[in-house]
């Protein structure tokens, strides 16, 4: 039963620890922590074993995001999420599940502090009560309305209030295809956003722009030189919930994935980093 218990609650304690870390890899460790923690302790003690599970993961990848922010600090050129399959993502039984797991909330929620990611996530997306919430991060019930009130400030300011339907992202995604693979530049610079930004992460392991390029005008010269240099067929997956790209360019797999704001897509993320792509290769290719 012990073993039953915890397998039962492990989508969901994998799906947090992935918000919370932004890496599946990093997410399998502190699960697999908690699963060794919950081998050792008397279960006749614990009253409610979601609640225990969802303080000692809470927990854990406090810790290893505290280190990994100094990691990223170091990290060769932009660090980007590491895109997962929509159904390794946990439940997503609620928008707020999907909207937390979203690539673009993801790349977001890195510059909250890790108190503040771990308070928006257990508020917004397991809709934690603040006093239990304050007992997981270890701060009064007060200093978690407050951090969660920063923390929706903080990435208020860079989505838009009403985000667009898959059906709305899928139709601006599958435009974007249309104008890059067709040289139009016209209808590119249309479907983007005014201070659109793309942000490319290759690990330091395969060529990638080392800086965020800003602006329509340097996005529409840049993806024209990627598509005129290395070409444009792609395979439309879905990872994060939402519809991503998989193409190949320069020899080197690669995942594109979108924001919108205001009808218009704000930023393109590229990861070309190998590590971050093994579990969203599509399984026809």
């Amino acid at each position: 039963m012990d073993s039953v218990d915890f397998e039962q609650h492990r989508p969901t304690l994998l799906g947090l620890a992935y918000r919370l870390l932004g890496s599946m890899w990093d997410a399998e460790d502190v699960v697999q922590e908690a699963w060794l923690r919950w081998q050792a302790i008397d279960h006749d003690e614990i009253r409610d074993p979601r609640a225990f599970l969802v303080t000692v993961v809470s927990r854990l990848a406090l810790d290893q995001l505290r280190s990994a922010r100094v990691r990223r600090e170091s990290y060769t050129g932009s660090w980007l999420p590491e895109p997962v399959p929509t159904a390794e993502a946990g439940p997503l039984d609620t928008a707020e599940l999907r909207d937390t797991v979203s690539y673009a909330t993801l790349h977001l929620m890195e510059r909250l502090s890790p108190p503040e990611r771990a308070v928006f996530v257990l508020r917004e997306a397991f809709e934690f009560p603040y006093d239990e919430i304050a007992r997981v991060v270890g701060v009064s019930v007060a200093n978690a309305r407050q951090l969660h009130r920063r923390a929706s400030l903080r990435l208020a300011d860079g989505r838009d209030r009403f985000q667009p339907t898959e059906e709305e992202h899928t139709r601006l995604l599958m435009r974007f295809i249309e104008a890059a693979a067709g040289g139009d530049l016209g209808a590119l610079a249309e479907i983007l956003h005014e201070d659109v930004v793309i942000w490319s992460d290759g690990g330091g392991k395969v060529r990638a722009a080392l800086r965020p390029i800003l602006g329509r005008r340097k996005a529409v010269s840049f993806i024209d030189a990627v598509v005129s240099q290395h070409g444009s067929e792609g395979v439309v997956t879905e990872v994060n919930g939402l519809p991503a790209v998989w193409s190949v360019s320069g020899g080197h797999p690669q995942l594109t994935a979108f924001a919108v704001r205001d009808g218009r897509i704000s930023e393109i993320f590229i990861v070309r980093n190998p590590d971050k792509l093994r579990r969203v290769a599509p399984a026809d290719l």
